[in-house]
This record gives C-alpha cells, structure tokens and sequence, in this order.
C-alpha cells in the first residue's frame, strides 16, 4: 500500500474529514487533497507531524523510495521559496527609490533630486514613477506574505509579476531618460534574473 493510501485509510479510521484532518495538522485542506490523490509528498516536518496524530512510525507511513521522493520534494520546495523571498525583497527594496537622489531635475535644475522632491518634470510622469515604485513594493509585499503558504502558483505568480514590472521599471526609466533609476531596476532584475535561473538548475541537478 502506497502512502496516499495509508493516509487517506488512516484519516477515514478516525472519521476525519480532509479538512478536519488539515486543522489537526496544521496544513491546507489542499495539501490533504492532494497527498491522498498521489499527486505529492508531505514535507519531512509534516510527515513527522502525521506520525505522531497518528500513533505510527514514518517506516509504516512511508517506504525508503518515496522517502527519497519527498526529500527531494521538499528541496525543491525550500528552494524555490528562497528564491522567492529573496526576489520579493528585492521588489520591496525598489522603494529607496522614492527617496534616493537620483532623478534628473531637468535642464533647468541641474542637480538630481529625491523623487517627491522632483520640481522639474511634468507633474504627470512625476506621478507614474511613484506609481510604478509602490505597485513593483505591494507586490514584493505580497510574494513575501505568500511564501509562508503552501501555495507554489502563488509564489509563483508573484515572482513572475515582479519581473515583468522590473522589466517595465528599466524600460521607462530609461525612456524618460532617468539613467540612475534605470541602474537601480536593471541591476535587480538581472539579481533576480540570476536567482531564477540558478535556482532552476539546483532543481535539476
């Protein structure tokens, strides 16, 4: 008997529900759903966890193969949310921006300026980069919020949000001919470019 079957067994010999059952573990209903269907394997600490609500050894639980399977499992997850964590904070490192000198002031007041400290660019551009700062800051916040759930595609999603507003970041900074903000966005979307792709290759190794 595979594992996804001990444990459903195991939950229906308690006259648990998956939800229920998740309560008691202190997991996601979906994370309950999922190791009963086989598509997936707890974490080592949630392993632990099921083995003692249940009053049985991992050994019994589990066999060596599928161990092996929910250790690497497990890697894969503790690394890609590193990876996330680290980019997400990064995103929220973008609101320096708000206050570093480095925006051109215009022909007409040479000396770079803090953002809320602009006098010499249309008030309306002015406005889309504390816009752009703040939204590429929330979402950092949020993928940080998110990486403490067991929600991959969330993290997911998040990180991959984040890129593309980095990417928007470069692009109009640049445009507008504000080199130094440029810098700034290019220099941690290629960090985080670097950690996504590294991150992808301790995943196949």
């Amino acid at each position: 008997m595979e594992f996804h079957e001990k444990l459903a067994e195991l939950r229906k010999s308690k006259g648990l529900t998956q939800e229920e059952l998740a309560e008691a573990l202190f997991v996601s209903r979906t994370a309950i759903s999922k190791w009963e269907s086989g598509r997936g394997y707890p974490s080592i600490d949630s392993l632990k966890g099921i083995s003692r609500y249940f009053s049985v050894t991992i050994d019994e639980l589990i066999c060596s193969q599928e161990m092996i399977t929910a250790a690497e499992d497990d890697q894969k997850a503790m690394i890609g949310r590193y990876v996330s964590l680290i980019c997400n904070t990064l995103d929220i490192l973008t609101a320096v921006l708000l206050f570093l000198p480095v925006f051109g002031n215009g022909a007409d007041f040479p000396v770079s300026a803090a953002l809320f400290g602009l006098t010499g660019i249309r008030p309306w551009l002015k406005t889309v980069f504390i816009v752009l700062i703040s939204i590429i800051t929330l979402n950092g916040i949020c993928g940080v919020i998110l990486s403490r759930f067991d929600r991959p595609v969330w993290i997911r999603h998040r990180i991959i949000t984040g890129m593309v507003l980095s990417v928007a970041g470069v692009g109009i900074f640049i445009g507008t001919r504000q080199p130094y903000a440029g810098i700034i966005c290019f220099s941690i979307l290629v960090i985080k470019a670097w950690l996504m792709i590294k991150g992808n290759n301790d995943l196949k190794s």
